[in-house]
Order: C-alpha cells, then structure tokens, then sequence
C-alpha cells in the first residue's frame, strides 16, 4: 500500500468523523430548542426562542450538509468538519448548549 494513499483515507476518514460530531452536536442543539417552552427564554434574557431556532437550525443544516456532500466537491460546505462555515456552525450551537439550554432548563 502506498503511503500517500494511507494517508489520504486516514485524513479523510477524521475529517468524515470530526463532521459527524459537528453535525450531532448541531442537531441536538436543535432539538433541544425545539422541545424548550418560549416564554422561558425571554424570562432568562436569552433572546427569543425563534432566534435560537434559527441560529440552531442553520447550525445544523450547514453541518449535516457537510457531511453529505464529499471532501473536494468544490461546494463551499464540503469540507468535512474543518470547513469555515461548519466550525461556524457548531460553535453556535456550542454557546446555545453552553450558554442558553442551562438557563432555560426547568429546575
């Protein structure tokens, strides 16, 4: 087996799996959204519940979307999970995890 061509399907195969964690962590995040009641976000000054449906919708498609469509198909999404807009999009649904689900979370 050439070098180049382990290389090649190890680089590819990590930048398949990073994107599907990217795009795991976006779904959930989008989900959750969905599930949360909307007065709670604005009784916790999170914005608005729309707001996140959308920062989080658009997280996910983008990262599914990266996912779906191969490494190099000259699409602006097709990076694996090292893309600008994928690294973009998870990081938006990481401060809705990290930042807006603790607070809108019944206690």
């Amino acid at each position: 087996m050439d070098g180049k061509f382990l290389i090649f399907w190890i680089q590819f195969a990590s930048f398949y799996v990073t994107g599907l964690i990217c795009a795991a962590v976006a779904v959930w995040a989008f989900v959750d959204c969905l599930i949360r009641k909307g007065p709670m976000f604005e009784a916790r000054m999170k914005r608005t519940k729309g707001f996140w449906l959308g920062v989080t919708g658009a997280a996910a498609f983008v990262t599914v979307l990266g996912v779906l469509l191969p490494q190099g198909s000259g699409f602006i999404f097709g990076f694996g999970g090292y893309g600008l807009f994928n690294i973009a999009a998870v990081t938006a649904a990481g401060v809705y995890l990290a930042d807006v689900r603790p607070a809108v979370a019944h206690r």
